[in-house]
């Protein structure tokens, strides 16, 4: 009975830790977006914070080159509305991989916009915590749907299809 015991802690334990990485991702992200609304302003002063730190980013030595033509083509001309997509796009990708729905989507999108950041010239530790969360959670995909809406709604299986191999040489050339 004890043996049981064992294993069953074993194969619920990991899952349950990947399950918490999740929520805590999604807590990060939901956190980072009204963090933004609220402390560093960017509604109630739109696009001041963010034309600040775009032409900041043109002066850091770090930042490559073709990511400079990008913030000074792209992202300036539009800094208006990354002012406010931004925040509200991190508020909805926290919510919805803290629930657990569109997992696998969400943190393809947050390590989308994380790699703009780290192109920004903005590498510390807790983006380096970020980015390999994402990653974790996407390479243990099969265990992130536990407690999710993406299980309930059965959309767990859309991103986690295993491949099988091609039958053998062998079995193709036989006649049975």
């Amino acid at each position: 009975m004890a043996i049981q015991s064992k294993a069953n802690k074993k194969r619920w334990l990991f899952p349950s830790l990947i399950v918490l990485m999740r929520v805590l991702f999604g807590i990060g992200w939901l956190l980072a977006g009204v963090t933004k609304i609220s402390e560093k302003l960017w509604f109630k002063e739109p696009g001041i914070f963010l034309n600040e730190y775009l032409i900041s980013t043109l002066e850091k030595p770090n930042v490559p080159l073709f990511y400079k033509v990008f913030i000074e083509n792209v992202a300036l001309e539009y800094v208006m509305t990354l002012n406010y997509v931004i925040p509200i796009v991190q508020i909805i990708l926290g919510v919805l991989i803290v629930m657990g729905l569109l997992t696998v989507p969400s943190i393809l999108i947050c390590l989308f916009m994380h790699i703009n950041f780290i192109l920004s010239g903005n590498m510390n530790l807790m983006s380096l915590v970020l980015y390999t969360s994402a990653f974790t959670l996407i390479i243990f995909r099969m265990n992130i749907y536990h407690l999710s809406l993406d299980k309930y709604f059965h959309l767990d299986i859309l991103f986690t299809t295993k491949i099988s191999m091609p039958p053998k040489k062998e079995k193709l050339l036989s006649n049975n």
